[in-house]
């Protein structure tokens, strides 16, 4: 009885060694063939710009290619869950923004688990958000903005991103802390959302900065404020929504890479640190830079921790704004 279980753990250590010494040795032969990087939303955007710029320092860097697939719909849940189906050997990954943590709290049924289903690998980096409005708008900043909507709740309008946005709970956020009386304006995209803001037909915006900088820099749209917990080097006049009246406010879209549940951790690990020298890249700080990026390339323990965090964050916000999703 005692030889047979000795055997039977012998067997099992064996099984375990050989495992190990699997995974390792995929760790270091891999990528042995292209690599797709799913992007669940259409090209164009900044999630899909920053994947790219990742994509391409991954590809020098690791002498595979990297290719960018869109996968657009639903909120970002179709290329999700595709990854999520996909087979655990790191030639399926996923770039994803902060949309990610806010679905399963805004939708029902959704195909997949966000931290059963998927391997944290990365956190890529953040981007902060702007407040911008018309130029019609007699406010010069986000403190006067606050003082107009609330003398006269009626005469102003916030153009809402799609619901869950990181623009989207920023707007919630600030509505809520101020104690404003404005109505937000839904829209499907942020595209529409920012015509209208340029239009003069709604009076304000929340979104991410790279979307946009460049009005603000052609004159056609005011910045009133940004949600990051630090002044932006190249808009130094431009406050803090933290400085504008709600202390401690820190909300910025952030991006992150995924892989398929069990994914070797020895795999998951050289992918993280390949991540985090591609986000310190000349290409990343020229590409992304400008547009005000703010490089992480965190391990994958640490973005776990991260995803827990914005996770109890956004539910905060969600049932303080009281967001439903019709």
């Amino acid at each position: 009885m005692k030889h047979a279980l000795k055997r039977r753990l012998a067997l099992a250590l064996g099984m375990l060694l050989i495992a190990g010494a699997g995974s390792s040795a995929l760790a270091q032969t891999y990528p042995n063939r292209p690599v797709r990087i799913i992007v669940p939303y259409p090209a164009g955007g900044t999630v899909d710009a920053v994947a790219r710029v990742v994509a391409q320092r991954l590809t020098e860097q690791m002498g595979q290619s990297f290719i960018v697939e869109n996968r657009a719909g639903a909120n970002g849940v179709i290329g999700s869950d595709a990854v999520a189906k996909a087979a655990p050997d790191g030639y399926t990954l996923l770039v994803q923004a902060s949309t990610f943590v806010t679905n399963p709290i805004l939708l029902k049924n959704l195909p997949y688990d966000m931290m059963r289903d998927f391997t944290p690998i990365s956190n890529i980096g953040s981007v902060p958000l702007i407040v911008t409005a018309h130029p019609g708008v007699a406010a010069n900043d986000l403190w006067e903005f606050i003082a107009q909507v609330q003398a006269a709740p009626t005469r102003y309008t916030f153009a809402a991103p799609p619901t869950g946005s990181a623009g989207h709970l920023a707007e919630e956020a600030i509505k809520s802390g101020a104690k404003l009386g404005i109505q937000l304006i839904p829209y499907k995209g942020t595209a529409p959302a920012l015509a209208d803001v340029l239009g003069g037909h709604v009076s304000a915006l929340i979104d991410a900065l790279p979307s946009s900088y460049p009005q603000v820099k052609g004159g056609k749209l005011k910045a009133l404020a940004v949600t990051s917990p630090k002044r932006i080097p190249f808009l130094p006049n431009v406050p803090t929504v933290a400085e504008s009246g709600l202390p401690g406010f820190d909300m910025v879209s952030w991006y992150g890479l995924w892989g398929p549940a069990n994914l070797p951790k020895d795999l998951a690990n050289r992918l993280s640190a390949e991540v985090a020298k591609a986000v310190r890249s000349t290409l990343a700080t020229e590409r992304l830079g400008e547009q005000g990026f703010d490089a992480v390339g965190s391990r994958p323990e640490e973005f776990s921790t991260f995803l827990e965090q914005e996770l109890v964050k956004y539910t905060r916000i969600v049932r303080q704004a009281n967001i439903k999703v019709e």
